[in-house]
């Protein structure tokens, strides 16, 4: 995922396999999140960690942020205590998906527009930091994910 360019792209190596163009972030743009309720798509490299079909917003390919990174940065900072950290971490360490209720924020992953207007997606970033797809693109890109797949967005 490019935020600048904001394209998404479906890769096998160097090889691209499919491509999105017109992708949606958060309100306030990407970067590295901060906490909860801050509308920024988070920077970072992600696993797909379970999927909603049954979503406001369609379908919802869920990511496993906080990762790990986010998880020691927000520690050092202050901006969670050793108790979430660990929380975050076994998790991780187990392959399940890391706690969503943590300052940090959670249900950050990539969604259609459901019940949303097409005219706003194509114009602005709307997400509260997830990135959004038509759901017709929805429907291309999970053909090619599966829970694990990575997910790096820069």
């Amino acid at each position: 995922m490019d935020t600048k360019a904001q394209t998404l792209q479906v890769l096998d190596g160097e090889t691209v396999l499919d491509r999105f163009d017109r992708v949606a972030l958060g309100v306030a743009g990407a970067g590295l999140k901060q906490r909860r309720g801050d509308d920024k798509t988070p920077l970072g490299s992600f696993r797909v960690g379970w999927f909603n079909s049954q979503s406001r917003f369609g379908l919802f390919i869920g990511l496993d942020y906080p990762n790990r990174d986010y998880a020691e940065r927000a520690l050092q900072d202050g901006r969670i205590d050793s108790q979430t950290y660990g929380r975050i971490v076994a998790a991780l360490d187990a392959g399940r998906t890391p706690p969503q209720d943590t300052p940090l924020g959670g249900q950050i992953g990539i969604h259609g527009l459901g019940a949303g207007n097409p005219d706003v997606h194509g114009l602005f970033n709307w997400t509260n930091g997830c990135v959004a797809l038509t759901d017709a693109e929805m429907r291309r890109l999970v053909k090619w994910v599966e829970a694990g797949t990575r997910v790096e967005i820069r």
